[in-house]
């Protein structure tokens, strides 16, 4: 592209904010904060940090920004440093306070905006590490439309637990373990398959520094999403949390965005149908978390670009699941940043022409300008299998319809638990309650697990179903019972389960009907969900059915029930205000 001549071109919203006599107030106000005369005249490039000290996710974040920080100064920009909030899934699933994740996302997005909108910033980078902050970056990133690079935080390094640590005998001894080995050992440990020093050995060692959570779980599928969308940089998916690359990957980012300002590339230029069905089709090949339908959605959304849950059937039945990894898989994220990381994949889908090489990025080249040196895998790799060996053959992203979710739901089917189940079902209004069920022995095979009143607007906030579905793995229950809720699941998450279920049961939809020993039938190979009773019956119960009270009256929490879209349409807060 063409670079702007005219500097002017380069402050479109810092110029008007800060430029003339009648702005000597603002421009005051920047000097404490190290401004000198020379710095007026650059473009004001935000540095969106999330650190924090709430999650190992993102407590390095702080010096990966003043790296970002560094690379737009060298490129002839000003940075400005600035957090917002960040929450911690790994903390909070399986509890109360679940219900303020996805609340986060939106939080999260309406911060940057706010700050980069009040400080006339003509860019910026955004840094995350944890699974809502990175699309609540994103859906900023493209609401404002400003020049924006994101940069992910990186991946933790596995846990291990030793010989000399472990209790004798131990099942763990050599594993690589991550917080969802310690959601799996609570239900070890209830089934007494280990012991309590066993189960405090795997929570001492599981998470061993810095980094988001290591397998193909949400924050390492959406880094990954967000660079086959283009919006960050080569490489910065598939980095290791404490490594010189990603120090480098941000001061890169940083002189990225300010040269965005000279081409005259917006994020909208690059958010294109096109680049989000390459984030589709990298997530797919990746065996990547459910939440990647949800946030992508979501950020599809912000960017005025329609995409639906039928969008991911569509790609999925030409796409395979090639990646080896964690949760259903063998390896640990760390494990394929070694080999090369995603840009090999990508490579590979895009000479079976499964991507968009035409697609605009970030650097100002095409997707396929960006490939074009990217050397293979190692030969006698495992973690990236061949087209001809695949982990499964379409995707296992299964979108079902049915009886009992005509809006759409998302599963997560690698295949391993097999294709099919029919069971009777047992309900329960709730995680907390689902949850002890499992542990005690109450759930048993043959059972269809309905959690409901946790959608978007009855949780409110739609919290992810990790304890649960860790607990059965755990309790070996994977192929023999399915799991069904309105609520969501963690990338940590697998078996028989399927989430989204769409209407939730807090507006009526068809899971508020389900009775104890209804018969449920599950269908992958056809994308089906159906309850097995009558049209009488079911218009029966719904005459009798009561739309609960709201669980919150006031609050963000309210807030967001108030405004929150369906799961089909991403979950998000500003779809058609009214005003």
């Amino acid at each position: 592209m063409k670079k702007k001549k005219n500097n002017a071109s380069l402050r479109p919203f810092s110029g008007p904010l800060l430029d003339g006599p009648h702005r000597a107030a603002a421009r005051s106000m920047l000097y404490p904060v190290g401004f000198t005369e020379e710095d007026f005249k650059k473009p004001l490039i935000g540095i969106a940090s999330t650190w924090s000290n709430v999650t190992p996710c993102n407590i390095h974040i702080d010096k990966l920004a003043l790296e970002a920080e560094k690379g737009a100064n060298a490129n002839g920009g000003k940075a400005i440093v600035f957090n917002t909030i960040t929450v911690s899934d790994g903390i909070s699933n399986g509890n109360e306070a679940m219900k303020y994740s996805l609340v986060s996302r939106e939080v999260i997005a309406d911060s940057i905006e706010t700050v980069v909108g009040c400080a006339g910033m003509d860019g910026f980078v955004a840094v995350g590490g944890c699974d809502k902050n990175m699309p609540g970056a994103m859906i900023c990133i493209a609401r404002m439309n400003r020049a924006a690079v994101f940069v992910y935080g990186g991946t933790i390094l596995p846990g291990c637990l030793t010989a000399a640590t472990a209790p004798a005998n131990s099942p763990n001894i050599g594993k690589d373990l991550d917080i969802v080995s310690v959601f799996e050992a609570v239900g070890q440990h209830a089934a007494g398959k280990i012991s309590d020093e066993e189960l405090h050995a795997v929570e001492s060692c599981a998470i061993p520094g810095p980094g988001s959570c290591g397998g193909m779980y949400t924050a390492n599928t959406m880094a990954s999403a967000i660079e086959a969308l283009g919006m960050s940089l080569p490489n910065s998916s598939a980095q290791n949390a404490i490594s010189p690359a990603k120090m480098d990957d941000c001061r890169r980012a940083g002189a990225a965005v300010v040269e965005m300002l000279r081409q005259g590339i917006r994020p909208r230029d690059i958010l294109t149908k096109k680049a989000f069905e390459n984030a589709i089709t990298v997530v797919i090949a990746l065996g990547g978390s459910t939440n990647a339908v949800l946030h992508l959605l979501a950020i599809a959304s912000a960017a005025e670009v329609k995409l639906t849950i039928d969008d991911f059937t569509r790609i999925g039945k030409r796409v395979p699941v090639l990646a080896d990894l964690k949760p259903s898989g063998k390896y640990s994220m760390s494990a394929l940043v070694a080999i090369g990381g995603i840009r090999p994949l990508m490579k590979i889908l895009l000479d079976k022409k499964l991507l968009h090489g035409d697609a605009l990025t970030c650097t100002g080249e095409t997707l396929a300008e960006t490939l074009r040196n990217v050397k293979p895998y190692p030969t006698g790799q495992q973690i990236i299998r061949a087209f001809d060996n695949p982990i499964k053959k379409d995707s296992h992203l299964v979108i079902f319809y049915g009886n009992l979710a005509p809006g759409g739901a998302v599963g997560k089917i690698t295949g391993k638990e097999g294709s099919r189940f029919e069971g009777k079902a047992i309900v329960f209004e709730g995680e907390e309650k689902a949850l002890k069920a499992i542990l005690d022995g109450t759930v048993k095979a043959g059972h269809v697990i309905i959690i409901r009143s946790e959608g978007p607007k009855g949780g409110p906030g739609m919290r992810e179903m990790l304890a649960p579905t860790s607990a059965i793995m755990g309790k070996g229950l994977g192929k023999d019972v399915e799991l069904l809720t309105d609520g969501r699941f963690s990338g940590g998450s697998h078996g028989f389960v399927v989430g989204h279920v769409t209407p939730e049961s807090y507006v009526g939809g068809p899971i508020a009907l389900v009775k104890n020993g209804d018969k449920i039938i599950f269908d992958s190979e056809k994308r089906t969900l159906t309850l097995d009773v009558s049209k009488t019956e079911l218009a029966k119960r719904k005459k009798a059915c009561k739309k609960p009270a709201p669980r919150y009256p006031r609050g963000v929490l309210a807030k967001f029930a108030a405004h929150v879209t369906s799961a089909s349409e991403g979950a998000v807060t500003d779809k058609d205000l009214e005003l």
